[in-house]
């Protein structure tokens, strides 16, 4: 069985191995990451070598640092990262290049109507009927943005976003409520198959999904980084936030949202920011905690968006590609049965 993973942030890391009578055999770790003193390599393979082809990765990982000295040095990769390996080798997952991916690009369109599509591309790729696929998309009026199991009344004050104008939108991964207006906002999704993301836990799977994006932005000349769960940072402060679904046919939905420009005052009106989500980043006030992209590129967000799009494409490919009528009927259909009804906006009052 061969396994590979590229640590976000860090080096390659590539495992062969064998399950010989439900045990792990023949195991050889590889990479391009940096190990001091060279011994730690083989204390590794060792560590690995006879554990349950059953054993998490979080066990794999535990076995590995109790293997390796006190004073080893690891650069470019972690036990967690050998425990990720392992199991994608065990399960089969496949690597981005396995995959001929697709690029939609716009057009803006209401936020009810993206939500939608979110439900509909994902269910096309688990039917089999859509090939893997990333998107960037725009909505065209400002909207507050709920995650699947959030409380309207404690995320949203309802009477601010009624004065402003602004609908209350229910999305289908969990995760918090965002405040977004048109062009104000980098927004992504990527619909993959779920052997992509095979062995890895949730926390990996959400910086492993987003690494290009911390990539390019770091080519903009961003000190970005992801700090799990799901945020990416920079030392100015938080960039965005990312959040996922995976549906039961074999498909993952992966979406973030990186914020260019916002109106922050009018953010604190609208949603409902609990102090305890104030304090524990260590901040005064709400306004202070979303880091815009303008401040820090001085760019447009096209060029932004661009830039993200140019380094998934260097990474893995990408075909350009156009939104299909029948996507958009899938969609539509989807916001008059579930994702416009009371019963879902507020299936959590």
């Amino acid at each position: 069985m061969h396994g590979e993973y590229k640590v976000p942030g860090g080096k390659l890391v590539v495992v062969d191995l064998d399950v010989v009578g439900g045990r792990l055999a023949n195991v050889v770790v590889a990479g391009d990451f940096f190990l001091e003193p060279d011994t730690v390599l083989e204390d590794i393979d060792r560590a690995v070598t006879g554990l349950s082809a059953t054993a998490s990765a979080a066990e794999i990982a535990a076995a590995v640092r109790a293997a390796i000295p006190g004073d080893a040095v690891l650069l470019g990769v972690t036990p967690e990262a050998i425990g990720t390996v392992v199991r994608c080798a065990i399960t089969g997952a496949t690597g981005w290049q396995d995959y001929p991916w697709r690029l939609l690009r716009g057009p803006a369109l209401d936020p009810v109507v993206q939500v939608a599509l979110d439900q509909a591309l994902t269910e096309r790729l688990a039917a089999g009927r859509m090939a893997p696929t990333l998107r960037f998309w725009q909505w065209d009026k400002p909207a507050v943005v709920i995650g699947s199991f959030q409380s309207v009344r404690n995320e949203v004050d309802l009477e601010a976003a009624e004065r402003y104008g602004i609908p209350v939108v229910r999305r289908i991964s969990g995760g918090g409520a965002m405040f977004m207006e048109a062009g104000t906002v980098v927004m992504y999704s990527i619909y993959a198959p779920v052997d992509l993301v095979a062995g890895m836990s949730f926390a990996d799977s959400y910086a492993y999904l987003d690494d290009f994006a911390v990539a390019g932005l770091r080519s903009l000349g961003i000190d970005a980084e992801y700090k799990p769960l799901n945020d990416i940072t920079s030392p100015a402060g938080k960039i965005g936030g990312a959040a996922q679904k995976r549906l039961a046919g074999g498909a993952v939905l992966h979406h973030t949202a990186l914020s260019y420009d916002i109106d922050a005052q009018r953010m604190t009106e609208v949603l409902r920011i609990g102090r305890e989500k104030i304090s524990d980043k260590g901040i005064a006030s709400a306004v202070k905690r979303v880091d815009p992209l303008r401040r820090q590129t001085g760019l447009p967000r096209e060029a932004i968006e661009d830039r993200l799009v140019e380094t998934f494409r260097e990474r893995y490919g990408l075909v350009d590609a156009a939104l299909s009528e029948d996507e958009l009927a899938e969609a539509q259909d989807l916001v008059r049965t579930k994702f416009a009804t009371e019963a879902w906006i507020h299936r959590v009052p």
